[in-house]
This record gives structure tokens, sequence and C-alpha cells, in this order.
């Protein structure tokens, strides 16, 4: 007997359209949908229109650095310097996206990080998944944990009537432990996948051995190009509030100043940028299908109705099942409305007088929701920042959930764990 192939991405995201199209035909109050399922595509690639032209023009950009060279022999340079040290650059890494994910809910900006740490961990002797793992997982255990994040912390107490950012003192350990035991991890991943580093700056051509490239004074500019590129994003997006458009216009300046120092005539110039975009347009393709799934719950007025069963199927239950059922119902609903802002507004009204009810607190529903917002992240097919750090990283969403599961469990028992004292336990704040 044949194996039996797993489907593909865009086969999933069509099943998922398909049985959503359904739940608006057998639950009370929705509105049917039937040719909707494919014009929900359409509002689809609208709703996400901004971050499919983030994919294609970063993708395109990063292709013409690497054309430059510049990357491999910067990163050539690098690995000999570091020696044995890389764990240490490894953890360090680590650290700084978890604390970027806590203090400013750093998520869409982890993508153009993808695209420079991958490169980067692939010639230090590492894989793909390790690059995702010190960015995107770093930063989304940050942001389930954070303790200053204005986007999960901030709404959700504003809506639950909680004094801003407060209960700290307990979310900076919740903080604290799950970053610690996240760079141990890495450190153990780091000793058990360590390879001959692969002198390269793409993920395909990973186990190509090369002789080191001498760094050229045009690629040393180039480099320090890029620096200022990565600073002027981080002031960006901390001080000056910078979104998609921003990162997308930043980074193709960077990708058209780099060709022009490398000497690249016009020409090449676009004809690079193309071929990146077209190297990547599949992911880019993938973000907008997905989004057709929340557009068909919205326009079949599903969402409020299933928000309301689950608060119903809630009552009657003690402190701590509560809490847990809250949990997973944050947890479960991030498949559906991946926006962290977006389900504050539709849950936190529900389930701040719902937790009054039962004898828990506000501020233990709104670390229950931050967790179930934040760990799902990582695995959850309709959200448009999984789906284009994939497309930077060049990891088939298929080839990463059979990979990150059982992170993703692990991290929902531990934000259970770290629930249960907020029932049992007087905590300041709590």
């Amino acid at each position: 007997m044949g194996k039996v192939k797993f489907p593909n991405t865009y086969v999933i995201i069509a099943i998922i359209l398909a049985l959503c199209a359904m739940a608006t035909w057998l639950v009370p109050g929705g509105n049917p949908q039937t040719w909707q399922l494919f014009s929900a595509v359409y509002h689809g690639f609208v709703k996400q229109a901004g971050i499919i032209v983030f994919i294609l023009v970063v993708g395109g950009a990063f292709w013409l650095l690497n054309a430059t060279g510049a990357v491999a022999a910067g990163i050539s340079r690098f690995i000999a310097r570091i020696g044995h040290y890389d764990s240490v650059v490894l953890v360090a890494i680590t650290l700084l996206f978890s604390l970027a994910g806590a203090v400013f809910g750093m998520s869409e900006e982890t993508i153009p990080f993808v695209g420079i740490v991958v490169p980067l961990v692939i010639s230090m002797g590492y894989d793909a998944m390790m690059g995702m793992l010190i960015v995107y997982v770093a930063a989304n255990v940050g942001f389930s944990s954070a303790f200053l994040n204005p986007f999960t912390v901030g709404i959700a107490q504003g809506m639950a009537d909680l004094p801003p950012f407060s209960g700290m003192n307990y979310r900076l350990f919740c903080w604290g432990l799950l970053t610690l035991l996240l760079a141990v991890f890495v450190v153990f991943y780091a000793r058990k996948t360590k390879r001959a580093p692969a002198i390269t700056a793409t993920p395909d051509a990973v186990g190509t051995p090369q002789e080191a490239p001498a760094l050229t004074r045009r690629q040393a500019w180039i480099l320090i190009v890029l620096l200022l590129t990565v600073v002027a994003l981080i002031v960006g997006v901390t001080c000056w509030d910078w979104y998609m458009p921003e990162i997308t216009g930043l980074f193709l300046a960077m990708g058209i100043v780099c060709g022009i120092i490398a000497g690249f005539s016009a020409n090449r110039i676009a004809d690079e940028l193309i071929a990146g975009a077209k190297d990547i347009l599949s992911a880019a393709l993938v973000v907008g299908f997905a989004s057709g799934i929340i557009v068909i719950l919205q326009d079949g007025n599903v969402i409020d109705t299933l928000l309301a069963s689950l608060q119903r199927g809630l009552d009657g239950t003690g402190p701590i099942a509560s809490l847990s059922g809250m949990y997973g119902i944050q947890a479960l609903i991030n498949f559906v409305i991946p926006s962290a802002t977006a389900k504050a507004a539709a849950t936190i009204p529900i389930m701040a007088p719902f937790a009054d009810i039962v004898g828990v607190s506000r501020q233990a529903m709104v670390l229950a929701f931050q967790f179930g917002d934040g760990f799902t992240n990582m695995i959850t097919p309709t959200s448009g920042v999984l789906m284009a750090a994939l497309a930077m990283a060049r990891i088939p969403y298929t080839k990463w959930v059979k990979w990150i599961w059982k992170g993703v469990v692990v991290l929902l028992i531990l934000g259970f764990l770290l629930l249960l004292p907020t029932v049992l336990f007087p905590i300041e704040g709590f």
C-alpha cells in the first residue's frame, strides 16, 4: 500500500473554508453562505492586501540583497570570529525577540528578521527551524506572557475595567520563566542539530560546502546598510509607531540601495526584485486564501453565536474549571480570529462579567486571554504573520506543524499551570 500523502496547505485551507461555509447553515442565527465561499477568497486577499504586498516586496528585497553576495561573505567572517561561542549568540537573539514581544508586541515585525536570521543560523551549521525558533517562536513566547504589550495587556485590561498594565509582577515572572525554558531548549536543540557550517546565504543551498568568500569594500558597505536598516526598523517600530507600509518601504529602499552599491544596473535591480517576488509568490497566495476563512465566518454571522454558546457551556462550573474553560476557548478562537485586538474586542466583554460570577479575578481572565491568544499563534493556519514568516524561512506549513505541535502542547500546559496560582493563592495585583 502506498503511503498516504498529507494534504498541502491549499487543500487544508479549502477544507476549512468549506466547513465554515457549512456551519453558516447549521448555527442558529447564521447567514447561509453558498457561492460566497468563492467570493470570500477575493475578500480575503483584499483584507490581507497589505501583508501580501509586504511579503512580495520584502522577498524581492532580500533576494536582491543575497544577489550581492554580501550576506554570505559577512556571515562567513562572523562565524570565523564567534567560533564555538555560537550558543551564546543563539540565546542572546532569543532573549532579544522575547523581550520585544513582551514589551511592544512584536509580531508582524518578526517577518523581515526571519529573513535575516535564518541564513545566519544555516551558515552556523543549524537548520531553518532554528531561525524560526529564536525569532518567531521567541517573539510569540514574549507576546503570550507580555507584561507591557499594549496590543494585548493594554487593550484587554481596558475592556475589563482594570488599571493599565496592573498585575505586572506576576506577568513578569511568567515571562521570565517561559523565556528561560525556551533558552534552555534552544541550547538543547542547537546541540542536537549542529552540523558542519555551510557557507551560504540561502536555505536552498544548505549542505553545499563552499569556500568562504572574501568581503569586498562594496559588500562591507552593503552590510552597513543592512545594519542601519535593522536599527531603523527597531527605532521606527518602537518610537514612531511604524507598521506594514513603513516597514515595506524601508526594506524596498534597502534592496535598491544595496543593488546600487553593488554596481548593478537598473535593469538588473528590477530583475532581481521580480525574481525574488516570483520565488515567494506561492506563500503570499496562501495568506490571501487563509484570510477567506475569517471572512466566511464574519459574513455568515457565526462568530457571535459560537461565543455565546461557549459562554453558556461554562455556567455552573468552579473557578479552576471556569478559568480553564476560558483559557481553552481563547486558544480555540485563535484559529478563526488570529488578531489579538479583534479577539479582545469580541471576547473580553463576555468573559469579564462571567469571571465575576464564577469567582475568577479579571486579571486571571486577561492572563488566560494572553496565553490562549499567543501560544496557538505558532500553529494556526489563519495567521498571516505565521504564513509570512514561514515564507521568509522557506519552510512548508505542513513541515512546520509536524515540528512545532509538541512545543505548542507543552506551552499550553505550562500556561495552564501558571494560571492555577491566580486561583489558588493570593497574588499581588490579581
